[in-house]
């Protein structure tokens, strides 16, 4: 597909890819670069000490090689690039950012030069940070099931940790969105020990304490001889779909 319409008049294409907000650079067709935006020469500030720069202004000019540990390879790589090409790289081990390389035609559609866009800058630091909260995140999936009613499939082992973490992020979650019900899914625990049976209590009264009333289903005949030990009245099944359909009986009910 190609642009259409037309720029208006008074309005320098240059200036603005200077307003886009993103970090973007010009290469010519042998790699050297001519041009940053403001947002690139703010943020490449921070970049150019690791390469021995005072300044990033020293950038332009320079050839692209000069920050690839094998150019050779490199070149080979952008010979073969027609159209918008992304990868994840790492800088001096100390930011890590996606960078979006785009070859620009010519009027003989020949390759002229290229626009180099580097997304979403971080630090190491803050990427790992973020991949640890993505992947706790994603170990105490929160499920909403029903008309105010949440699910909380159990997977794997809970320690102390990892039981505040998901008591806070459902009581939060419960508080925020006005849940009724929670539908606790204990199927996918492997162990059930005094910890987890403690934290399971703790769970049922924090909630029945802003309002929200607790379910237990996916109890097994293991779970089961364990589970009786619990000071609670909370419902017990054995399927999520038992739950559910008990829920959705006292909601009828109303």
């Amino acid at each position: 597909m190609t642009a259409i319409g037309t720029i208006p008049e008074g309005i320098s294409l240059l200036n603005a890819l200077d307003h886009i907000g993103e970090t973007i650079m010009i290469a010519d067709e042998a790699y050297n670069i001519r041009w940053m935006n403001s947002e690139a020469h703010r943020l490449l500030s921070k970049v150019v000490p690791l390469y021995g720069m005072e300044d990033t202004r020293e950038l332009i000019g320079m050839n692209m090689d000069a920050f690839h540990q094998q150019p050779a390879r490199q070149r080979e790589k952008m010979k073969h690039i027609s159209e918008m090409h992304r990868a994840r790289i790492t800088i001096k081990n100390e930011f890590v950012t996606d960078i979006v390389v785009t070859p620009v035609k010519g009027k003989d559609q020949e390759i002229a030069g290229y626009i180099v866009m580097l997304m979403d800058v971080t630090t190491q630091a803050e990427e790992l940070k973020r991949n640890e909260q993505l992947i706790k995140d994603l170990s105490i999936p929160i499920l909403h099931i029903w008309h105010k009613t949440i699910a909380l499939p159990l997977i794997g082992e809970f320690d102390r940790h990892r039981s505040d973490e998901l008591l806070a992020k459902v009581l939060m979650e419960c508080a925020n969105r006005n849940i009724e019900y929670v539908l606790l899914d204990l199927s996918g625990v492997t162990e059930f020990e005094n910890e987890i049976r403690y934290q399971i209590q703790m769970m049922t009264d924090s909630l029945k304490l802003i309002g929200t009333d607790c379910i237990l289903v996916g109890i097994n005949p293991k779970l089961a001889m364990s589970i009786v030990s619990l000071e609670t009245c909370t419902p017990i099944f054995s399927t999520a779909h038992a739950g559910l359909k008990y829920i959705m009986e006292l909601q009828e009910q109303r």
